[in-house]
């Protein structure tokens, strides 16, 4: 017999409603596979390109790298323990600290994070494989736009099992060319600007780098809410860090030294010229082995982002959990992705810095507030129906995370630093104060984090354990 979430074209049929512990066949092994190559792909080669912009040295660009994506991994691999425990998408679960319609706010954070970063990769797509292979930059963002929303409207299984397939291709080709890095075949010279170390560069690259594994931090258990429930919280956490980090780290070094070495502004020149130059032709194969990624990771941002935004709807408006939802507001992200994209001319490390920074700004309120009511407030432990209801005990909205959150944010306006974004760009007026630098999304962290946790002392916990207690007998019940 057919199970619910499965079909008999593939095609995957749960969306935002709870996964049933019969229908849980995710295995643990896959989460580090995808969430390796979810980094292993030409938008994480331009985040090392960030230091050396400011005069950083490679070495330090590293070590700047490297810092930086332990710290936000630290926080986006967390959130994947959560998807064996509730079997929910992230979003509905955030109902839990906002409130059924209050969560509609943090939600526009998520799903700009999602636009965002497709408009971005579409960007690097188009303009490097138009500068690597002359092809026509409008093609490869139509054909890239309706490959990703493709598999993401597959859904599930078929990312996992398309990002495994790409692993196994671009994983021996980058170490190659990297090899020959190492050994000096990869061509470049030395530099004749001076790269050193400044605070204010070291940190730039800390804080994108750190940005860019946060931002993933909405869709984690999305793609871990299908592993049965007596999965390890721990095992998890780790196989995504693991992932995650691991192939960032690798990537935004090999982005440091194409920056320094050979002076490019764009990654897949810049790895198609070294990897020629070690092998012929290895490099044109391995820069198109990460441009193929950068599209499977642009179906990963349109299905997370389809959940998020079928999520704000049905806060409101009711939504049938149906196949045909969950593929209209795919396709509708994808015109609006697409259309955004091809009006931006900017170069493509102006447009990953931009889009990073906004999407940390947004971001980071939300994970602080989840993280601690799961981890600190509530411990793991939901009323699954009562988050499908906005008569729930979570109610409408929920003044505690919604306070938090904006106080958050607000904490951080101070001392951010905002791009250029057209003709506009901001700078806090503390800045100065802390050395030039933006630590706004460290304060935001902090702010949002401590506030959450004293507000939620005044939380009754035990007046929710009969309604957890009950919600569990309901829906075993319901899917004997």
């Amino acid at each position: 017999m057919r199970e619910r979430g499965e079909s008999m074209t593939g095609i995957e049929s749960r969306s935002i409603d709870w996964i049933p512990e019969r229908e849980r066949h995710g295995r643990l092994w896959h989460q580090t596979p995808l969430w390796f190559l979810g980094n292993f792909q030409y938008f994480t080669v331009p985040i090392g390109f960030i230091g050396p912009s400011l005069g950083l040295s490679i070495w330090w660009t590293i070590v700047a790298g490297l810092t930086g994506i332990v710290v936000g991994t630290f926080f986006m691999a967390f959130h994947g323990s959560q998807g064996p425990k509730l079997g929910l998408p992230q979003m509905i679960q955030s109902r839990a600290q906002f409130g059924y319609k209050g969560v509609v706010i943090v939600l526009f954070a998520a799903l700009f994070t999602y636009v965002a970063f497709n408009v971005a990769d579409q960007v690097l797509l188009s303009q490097g494989l138009s500068a690597a292979y002359g092809l026509n930059a409008i093609a490869v963002a139509i054909i890239g736009t309706a490959g990703a929303a493709a598999l993401a409207i597959l859904g599930h299984d078929w990312v996992h099992r398309a990002f495994r397939v790409l692993l196994f291709i671009s994983v021996p080709l980058m170490a190659i060319v990297t090899f020959g890095i190492l050994t000096g075949h990869a061509g470049g010279g030395i530099p004749k600007v001076h790269f050193g170390f400044t605070f204010k560069a070291f940190l730039a690259e800390f804080s994108a780098s750190a940005a860019y594994n946060i931002t993933f931090a909405p869709c984690v258990s999305d793609y871990s809410r299908y592993l049965p429930s007596e999965t390890k919280s721990g095992s998890v956490i780790a196989s995504v860090f693991v992932g995650a980090s691991a192939s960032a780290v690798w990537l935004i070094a090999v982005g440091a030294w194409l920056a320094v070495r050979l002076g490019v502004t764009d990654g897949l020149v810049g790895i198609k010229t070294a990897g020629n130059s070690f092998i012929g032709g290895l490099g044109s194969l391995t820069a198109l082995s990460l441009a193929l990624a950068l599209a499977a990771t642009m179906a990963m941002s349109a299905y997370g982002g389809s959940l998020t935004l079928l999520t704000g709807i049905d806060a409101f408006k009711k939504v049938r959990t149906t196949r045909g939802a969950r593929v209209a507001s795919i396709v509708g992200l994808a015109i609006l992705w697409y259309l955004i994209g091809v009006m931006i001319t900017t170069n493509a490390v102006n447009t990953v810095f931009t889009a990073l920074t906004l999407m940390l700004y947004l971001l980071v309120p939300w994970t602080a507030t989840n993280l601690v009511d799961y981890f600190y407030v509530r411990k793991g432990h939901y009323a699954i129906t009562h988050l499908f209801s906005p008569n729930g005990i979570y109610r409408s909205w929920n003044w505690r995370g919604l306070t938090a959150y904006a106080i958050g944010f607000i904490a951080e306006i101070p001392f951010m630093v905002l791009p250029q974004l057209g003709k506009f760009s901001y700078t806090g007026l503390l800045v100065n104060s802390v050395g030039g630098v933006d630590v706004s999304w460290l304060v935001g962290l902090l702010a949002t984090g401590v506030l959450y946790l004293i507000l939620s002392q005044s939380l009754d916990l035990s007046s929710e354990q009969e309604a957890i207690t009950t919600s569990a007998a309901v829906l075993l019940e319901d899917f004997q």
